[in-house]
């Protein structure tokens, strides 16, 4: 009987969920013509997408996207994700879209000449990451002049999650670097100043006065990986949990301290059991304590959380009004 309720209740959502989708398709205007826009900006980037053949032998953006977060020691495997992840927030916010009314908006033409230009440089200059980014713009665009200025306000905060699309690859080293030597430097100080580990720096290295341990902070933990998952997390978080940008923001920033945080947390540990145990068990420990940074993050967001809890009406909706202009 039990199961037969709960079969009912999703059953229920889903088809809430579904004519919900529908009121909102039939408000939204010019749906021909941002479907006709639509599939031939995918096309476009189908077969005039990508110009590295050197690299990936497709002429389809969708395939170096793909290539680039599944190829081994990829940092941007978090790209696969991020689609479903838009789609999953706008679902989520479906009846606050319901509220506004939606016209035509002509500058969102120029956003959409804005990507088709990053497209057309980054295809010239076999930079295919810029092309990426204007495939995005361009729809957004596309939108906007479809649907006008409410449509692209309301659908901002989750649409920036698309910026997670385009893969970093190297470019991250440059930040990558000093993330390593300042989480390696914090370690090494509390190591040192507070739990009195006699330990010391060079660079990424660290190494204890007796010699039985020595080891290179990679660049996987100078908390670059948990910096791209994070952010996307935060803005996730702050899209579906608050009403103010300020505080959405102010969330999404709290992700580079958090990072930092716990990956210098999971760094201490790693000293104090190789300080304790030796070489092998520092190694051995340092690949279990990936929840570490984790963890750190998910207190730091529950804190922050508390202190950004928007104020409930006695009918339990929000006070603040949405910061939509419909």
């Amino acid at each position: 009987m039990e199961h037969t309720k709960t079969s009912d209740s999703g059953k229920n959502i889903f088809l809430e969920i579904l004519s919900d989708l529908g009121e909102l398709w039939q408000k939204l205007p010019h749906k021909t013509v941002f479907i006709v826009g639509f599939v031939a900006w995918i096309v476009l980037f189908q077969w005039l997408g990508n110009s590295t053949f050197g690299y990936v032998d497709t002429t389809s953006v969708y395939h170096w996207m793909y290539n680039s977060y599944n190829a081994k020691l990829s940092e941007d495997g978090h790209g696969n994700l991020i689609p479903f992840a838009v789609i999953a927030l706008l679902i989520w916010k479906r009846k606050e879209f319901l509220k506004f009314n939606y016209e035509a908006w002509n500058p969102g033409l120029m956003l959409v000449a804005v990507g088709l230009l990053f497209h057309i440089v980054g295809f010239m200059a076999q930079q295919t990451r810029l092309s990426v980014l204007g495939m995005f713009v361009g729809l957004y665009g596309l939108m906007g002049y479809c649907w006008g200025k409410a449509w692209l306000k309301v659908v901002i905060f989750p649409y920036v999650l698309f910026l997670f699309c385009v893969p970093i690859g190297s470019l991250a080293q440059p930040l990558t670097f000093p993330l390593r030597v300042f989480v390696s430097a914090l370690a090494v100080g509390f190591s040192d100043h507070v739990l009195q580990i006699d330990v010391m720096r060079q660079g990424t290295f660290i190494t204890n006065f007796a010699g039985t341990f020595r080891y290179d902070v990679a660049p996987a933990c100078s908390g670059i990986n948990s910096l791209m998952t994070l952010v996307p997390l935060t803005l996730a978080f702050g899209f579906i949990a608050y009403k103010t940008s300020w505080k959405r923001v102010l969330l999404v920033l709290s992700s580079i301290p958090l990072a930092i945080a716990g990956n210098t947390l999971r760094l201490i540990l790693v000293i104090i059991i190789a300080n304790q145990y030796g070489q092998e068990a520092g190694k051995l420990w340092e690949q279990k304590l990936g929840f570490v940074t984790f963890l750190v993050a998910i207190l730091g967001v529950f804190i922050m959380d508390i202190w950004l809890k928007e104020p409930v009406s006695e009918n339990g909706n929000d006070i603040q009004p949405e910061e939509v202009d419909a």
